[in-house]
């Protein structure tokens, strides 16, 4: 690889491991990002050889921040679209082996030089999808909000918080936020919606249980989204599946395709990710720290059966349909 393209790697996992670069949608859009550049200064022409370089470059990053998923399935999208161009290059070969013509031959000649730029532009068109998930996602609000509805979410989601906007715009609800202890990004969030002249109160988090009976539905951002349905939210996210579970209360989950992750939640603790226990005890509280061990996760895990419906830039989808979603999307067998 060329010199400038290794230097934007090594810069990326450095970001990555620092966590410089934190959350789903910035990590797939700097993963995509990359990638794109990684295949238009490659020059190999074998499908074969540009997947593996794909899969070196994606398991550096990988190997930089585990718990950001999205980079997995970036890596994973991009082989699916190699194989996909592999596939009209082929089609076009059995085409051309069947001409007697000069013209088509040089025809086909052509179109193998140009399989590096046909998987080039399929990276750019991924990542105007990427840019317009959340557009996607909030166009659905008005099938999915009504008048005098009381929403509840948890913390601070962009793409929650669009999608309330978005379903303001012609209904009028009420939306109760968790304030989501020690992070306070519920206060955050409720600051944007009242800001956007939506009717939203804050509760704190052992109030979630007290007022779920008067909830019409649950709204509630990804992390990631497994392979069998189930969601890496923020912390807080559990309890609120709980509640809801209790009073039937049913839970829709925004999230774009880029968080579909293939793994399967074998051991739950491995998507979670403790942060500084500052904000629950501070250092300089007194000598106590040294007598215990504080924890702070920073994400829950919710399982299928507590989710309602999944709303995506591709549409609405239950649980079930995830791993077809996932399927269709990657290339899932190739390690």
């Amino acid at each position: 690889m060329l010199k400038e393209i290794n230097y934007q790697i090594d810069s990326l996992v450095a970001k990555l491991r620092r966590r410089q670069i934190v959350g789903s949608y910035n990590v797939a859009i700097a993963t995509s990002r990359l990638l794109r550049n990684v295949v238009a200064a490659s020059r190999c022409n074998d499908v074969e050889q540009l997947s593996a370089l794909v899969k070196e470059v994606g398991s550096r990053l990988e190997g930089a921040q585990p718990i950001e998923l999205a980079v997995g399935n970036m890596v994973k999208r991009v082989l699916h679209l190699i194989k996909e161009e592999h596939n009209v290059e082929t089609e076009a070969s059995d085409a051309a082996e069947t001409a007697e013509t000069t013209s088509e031959s040089d025809d086909f000649g052509e179109r193998r030089r140009n399989f590096v730029a046909d998987v080039k532009q399929s990276i750019e068109e991924m990542i105007d999808e990427l840019e317009n998930t959340s557009t996607n996602i909030s166009n659905q609000a008005w099938e999915h909000i009504h008048s005098k509805e009381i929403i509840l979410t948890v913390g601070r989601s962009k793409t929650v918080e669009h999608f309330l906007k978005v379903a303001a715009q012609v209904r009028e609800f009420q939306v109760i936020v968790a304030e989501t202890a020690p992070s306070y990004q519920g206060h955050e969030m409720a600051l944007a919606l009242s800001s956007a002249g939506i009717d939203t109160t804050v509760i704190t988090d052992t109030a979630i249980f007290a007022v779920m009976s008067r909830v019409n539905k649950v709204i509630l951002g990804a992390h990631a989204v497994t392979a069998n349905g189930g969601v890496v939210a923020v912390c807080g996210s559990q309890l609120v599946a709980a509640a809801a579970k209790e009073y039937s209360t049913p839970i829709v989950v925004c999230t774009g395709l880029h968080k579909l992750s293939p793994s399967y939640p074998y051991d739950t603790d491995i998507f979670n990710l403790c942060i500084n226990p500052d904000a629950v005890y501070s250092f300089e509280a007194g000598d106590i720290i040294d007598s215990v061990d504080i924890v702070n996760p920073h994400f829950d895990y919710v399982g299928p059966e507590d989710v309602s419906l999944f709303i995506t830039n591709v549409g609405t989808h239950p649980p079930s349909f995830v791993q077809r979603l996932i399927y269709d999307t990657y290339i899932v067998d190739e390690e």
